[in-house]
């Protein structure tokens, strides 16, 4: 009997917990600002010109020739930024880290609403198997880059701000 009455008592508490309400869950200013885009759902040539550059940018390692962007490619900040010295300091570390530049295999695109730039998330492809880094190229609403930046590969997308100015190719 005191099993019944326990048993009955455990099935009333579970039968009278509250359900939980679904609540809207706040974003950050940050993450609210960008949005993950479909792959196929970006214009063709749009992706094919983020690639074309970025590639450009990582070849310089195996070729050291490197072919300035002209101002249609990019804007003014990212010309005056991308030298072949800078590049030369970057791919001689990259070398010998990662052994020579392969391709670039495009994982994700985001839109940074506020700046109205898409991103270009790419994994770049290195011979040596410890590699294990991206470049991300973005692209303004002009089709222009407007910046390029490396940085070891996370499977995440880092909100990370990065203004329009700012070019970074050595880390």
């Amino acid at each position: 009997m005191k099993r019944i009455i326990l048993l009955l008592s455990l099935i009333v508490l579970i039968g009278c917990k509250s359900k939980k309400v679904d609540q809207p869950i706040e974003t950050k200013p940050e993450e609210a600002k960008f949005m993950k885009l479909a792959i196929t759902g970006v214009d063709a040539g749009q992706k094919a010109k983020a690639y074309d550059l970025g590639k450009r940018i990582l070849m310089t390692c195996n070729t050291s020739k490197f072919k300035p962007f002209n101002e249609s490619e990019a804007t003014r900040s990212v010309i005056n930024n991308i030298t072949l010295e800078k590049l030369s300091k970057t791919c001689a570390k990259f070398r010998r880290f990662y052994g020579p530049f392969k391709d670039l295999k495009l994982t994700e695109i985001y839109k940074d609403n506020e700046t109205r730039t898409t991103i270009f998330r790419y994994k770049a492809l290195y011979t040596k198997p410890v590699a294990n880094k991206e470049l991300r190229v973005y692209m303004n609403d002009q089709n222009q880059v407007s910046a390029i930046k490396s940085m070891d590969w996370s499977d995440t997308f880092e909100r990370k701000l990065f203004t329009n100015t700012d070019t970074d190719t050595d880390k």
